[in-house]
């Protein structure tokens, strides 16, 4: 009874509800990712704009960041170290070049 009420006040407030079929949403951050497995997903229309609700079990895992070859190359290029040693500084400073650098010439 109170879904069909919903329902119908959501109607005549101009709000429509779709339910969709998901088996999958992620959400990714910078950090980390949430993975929802077999999610309730519904998209809401109301006053020219669209929102979606996901509910549901969810996991979360670390992102891992690609660190471009050029910025590799870079390191490597202005402190004479190995690729390895240049990928683990630029993951230890997030991908910020001069800082791995910096932390690269301290140690030599």
């Amino acid at each position: 009874m109170f879904d069909t009420r919903m329902r119908r006040l959501m109607k005549q407030a101009g709000v429509k509800m779709n339910e969709i079929e998901a088996e999958e949403v992620i959400i990714r951050t910078p950090d980390e990712e949430y993975v929802f497995k077999n999610p309730d997903v519904a998209s809401i229309s109301a006053a020219g704009q669209k929102t979606f609700q996901v509910s549901g079990n969810y996991t979360t895992r670390r992102r891992h960041k690609e660190i471009p070859e050029g910025d590799i190359k870079m390191v490597i290029e202005q402190t004479k170290c190995t690729r390895e040693e240049a990928e683990n500084a630029l993951k230890e400073s997030n991908g910020d070049i001069a800082a791995a650098i910096l932390t690269l010439a301290g140690e030599k």
